[in-house]
């Protein structure tokens, strides 16, 4: 934690108040919680600053030439206050590309992360107006302590000893570019309506999981609801938290990543600033939602249903893994074309790895080895996996004649026993498809200190011969924090694949590829990763502790899973 006899080097009194002099007071300002990916593809939340006395946020915009007159007095100020736990963030709030954003961060030699506000809700949030205006912001209350330019004032705010984040905000009014956004301009002339604007984001976004019976903590089945839920879902899309899109959107494209598109995101959160109105239509569209039943088969009736043993789960306690083999009465090949997952009971069961084994082949689900094993991965249900599985054309999962299924389910206790007897459909291609998709785990070791914010672990892999990945899927547990997965091609250049910056162990799935990617013979594979063990992070089961590779949730993994099937040695993208 924050050391609180911590005291700044205060500025003479004489300047402290004629710095103060110059301000107005206002009322104290809320800010929020909120997250942003940097430039860098890096993922900045408030509320993980705790460990810091203050965050310092000023914005930006490429082409507003008076604000980066004021770049070097930032890079100044930051010299001086980041040793004294001072946080710096810019945050780009008009829109620019991202290759316009790291072009002006090179050319003006800015060292500090340029958050990147696609929808423009969290420079709304902070009351930004002007291009190189700065806030001072509290980590533990989200209060704005300042308001104003870059200026000695910041030097005032950050030298008060008796800094309190209740106080009164000290508001000094900024020049420089006006911040203006056409989408913005749209919102602030009219509140988006609720009945043809704001349910059918709901409804193509969030229902499928809010409804009676999901997987989501509340159903989104009436405005009623959506009203009565509305500040904690504003405040989980400023953080990304929902939807629960994980992915950097500047890194590849991925069929199911839950992309929520920064017009939309700017339509829910302006409509709930708004109060949330009901609007003028008489029907509300959330309430005739026709949602999939998932315990049907959303495929049709599959060519074959593996019936998992009733497994017993009691009301508390910890579970070790079980693993559990399933026969198969097949007399020929099979190539599985898609699966689908229905749990016996979703609320206890966190998840389950299907493997294809030999007959007499002894596996414990894959996990504890930390190979990079190239195996026949059927498909596994997790968080985020709530839907049949289709693998792409032409390519499937081959099953020998006389092979077997191993499966592992790792189950969590929720106060109430229960028992769960999870099925298995499998769909089976009538003809051999042309690609057999494996899957191959890559792994790095690791001890992660107590207390470590960002510790770093990487695991690498040399593909020896041509293969076109499908699938990537990031596995750690609670002190996950982030994942990437990259390659590099035989001629020393490197690609990033996927950028996997807000992993959450409550939602793994496979992300699939639109295109394939194709790796040529000779390509080193990379994923690299960050663990936080520190008490910022909500989700850590016990910071004090020195944490290695293990299987149940208080221990940690590191795996990158890739899904691929074998390329022309002379393909190319």
């Amino acid at each position: 934690m924050k050391n609180p006899a911590k005291n700044f080097t205060l500025l003479s009194a004489s300047i402290l108040a004629a710095a103060l002099s110059a301000t107005g007071n206002a009322a104290p300002e809320h800010a929020g919680d909120f997250a942003l990916i940097d430039q860098t593809g890096g993922i900045h939340q408030l509320s993980r600053y705790r460990h810091k006395e203050a965050v310092v946020v000023v914005s930006q915009a490429s082409s507003c030439a008076n604000a980066q007159n004021g770049y070097a007095q930032l890079q100044n100020l930051r010299k001086e206050w980041e040793s004294k736990d001072v946080a710096f963030l810019m945050i780009n709030a008009v829109g620019d590309d991202v290759a316009e954003i790291r072009a002006a961060a090179e050319a003006q030699s800015l060292e500090i992360p340029i958050l990147i506000d696609a929808s423009g809700m969290v420079t709304k949030t902070l009351g930004f107006s002007k291009a190189g205006e700065a806030v001072v912001l509290s980590p533990d209350s989200f209060n704005v302590l300042y308001r104003g330019p870059l200026d000695q004032n910041i030097n005032a705010t950050l030298s008060n000893s008796a800094m309190d984040s209740a106080r009164e905000t000290l508001v000094m009014q900024a020049s420089g570019c006006d911040l203006n956004r056409p989408d913005a301009t749209t919102l602030a002339s009219a509140v988006p309506d609720y009945a043809t604007e704001i349910a059918p984001i709901i409804v193509e976004n969030c229902a499928e999981c809010h409804r009676a019976g999901g997987i989501g903590p509340f159903a989104m089945n009436s405005h009623l609801m959506l009203k009565g839920w509305s500040p904690m879902i504003r405040e989980t899309l400023l953080t990304r938290r929902m939807p629960p899109m994980q992915v950097d959107p500047n890194v590849g494209h991925f069929n199911n990543a839950n992309y929520l598109a920064s017009e939309d995101l700017a339509k829910l959160v302006s409509w709930i600033d708004a109060g949330s109105p009901r609007g003028i239509a008489s029907a509300d569209p959330l309430g005739k939602i026709e949602h999939v039943d998932m315990r049907a088969w959303q495929l049709g009736e599959p060519d074959f249903i593996v019936k998992m043993p009733a497994n017993e789960i009691p009301a508390t306690g910890v579970l070790e893994y079980i693993n559990v083999d399933a026969q198969l009465p097949f007399n020929e090949d099979k190539y599985v074309r898609a699966v689908q997952f229905i749990p016996g009971d979703s609320t206890v069961l966190h998840h389950l790895l299907t493997y294809v084994t030999e007959a007499n082949e002894d596996f414990d689900g894959g996990e504890a080895d930390q190979r990079a094993i190239e195996r026949r991965f059927l498909e596994g249900y997790a968080p985020g996996k709530v839907a049949a599985m289709t693998f792409p054309e032409d390519t499937g999962v081959f099953i020998p004649k006389g092979n077997k299924l191993s499966m592992q389910f790792h189950y969590t206790t929720n106060g109430r026993a229960t028992v769960d007897e999870t099925l298995l459909g499998l769909y089976f291609y009538d003809e051999k498809p042309a690609h057999e998709n494996l899957t191959r785990s890559v792994s790095g070791r690791f001890v992660i200190p107590p207390h470590a914010l960002d510790h770093k672990a990487h695991g690498e892999y040399v593909f020896d011969k041509a293969v076109n990945v499908i699938g990537l899927r990031a596995h750690m547990h609670f002190r996950g924090k982030d994942m990437r997965f990259s390659a590099e091609y035989p001629d020393g250049t490197m690609e990033e694949l996927l950028n996997e910056v807000n992993y959450s162990y409550a939602w793994q799935p496979t992300y699939q590829l639109s295109q394939a990617k194709y790796l040529p013979a000779g390509t080193k594979v990379h994923v690299d990763g960050t663990f936080d063990n520190s008490e910022f992070n909500p989700g850590n089961p016990d910071p004090d502790v020195r944490v290695t590779f293990g299987l149940q949730s208080w221990d940690e993994m590191f795996i990158g899973y890739w899904t691929y099937y074998a390329a022309d040695e002379q393909a190319s993208n």
